[in-house]
């Protein structure tokens, strides 16, 4: 089974048998987990989904469920990139300059509001799904497109918006890389969400690497 938090509107469809929506918290995906004859987790959400991962960890070891995480490598400053790594959505407000600059704002619609204290400031939000509510912010403007992007792409719309600062979190991958290659091609400074910290558990990197421990723990009855 395939299971989506319901974050967008339209999510890409899935040649699983899918479900939409939360599991009611740990007891909730453990409940899961047992109904429904679970064998193995593998927790693939973003790597910024706290919670989930979180709550699979948890859910996993109650039941003594078989857990994977699969994610994405973080991603590394180039030769020539401008970045500043700062812990969290709030020290990312703080980081950005007090004279009035021109932000990308890639971090999704989730935590909008902190950058409301810095009204100063132009936002470029792209998003998957048009907002449902007035934005918080007072001087912004939205691109709605789903990627993965081009640096192609990327550099024009950053030169469009005439951006000089790129605010994203470190959710690695290629999918979303074009707006890093964007801004140091244009030399613009990026500031960088660290990921989250989590509990221990086994993490891999690629689809092959799944199946391979799939394998592995299906021959041993793990």
């Amino acid at each position: 089974m395939f299971s989506y938090a319901g974050r967008t509107t339209t999510p890409a469809a899935q040649p699983l048998q899918t479900r939409i929506g939360g599991f009611g918290g740990a007891k909730g995906l453990a409940d899961t987990i047992r109904r429904e004859g679970f064998s193995h987790v593998i927790d693939a959400t973003h790597p910024f989904a706290r919670q989930i991962s979180r709550n699979s960890i948890a859910a996993c070891a109650e039941t003594q469920t078989p857990l994977v995480a699969f994610e994405r490598a973080p991603w590394r400053a180039e030769p020539d990139d401008d970045w500043q790594h700062v812990s969290d959505v709030e020290a990312a407000v703080a980081a950005l300059p007090v004279a009035p600059s021109r932000v990308f704002l890639a971090i999704g619609k989730q935590h909008l509001a902190p950058f409301a204290a810095r009204p100063q400031h132009f936002y470029l939000l792209r998003l998957v799904d048009p907002p449902e509510n007035p934005l918080p912010l007072r001087a912004a403007a939205i691109v709605i497109a789903r990627g993965p992007f081009t640096a192609e792409s990327d550099i024009a719309l950053l030169r469009l918006h005439r951006i000089t600062h790129v605010v994203a979190k470190n959710a690695g991958g290629e999918g979303a890389r074009a707006k890093l290659s964007a801004a140091r091609a244009l030399g613009a400074r990026v500031i960088l969400i660290k990921r989250p910290p989590l509990p221990e558990r086994r993490v891999v990197r690629s689809v092959a690497e799944v199946m391979l421990w799939l394998g592995q723990t299906a021959r041993l009855g793990v």
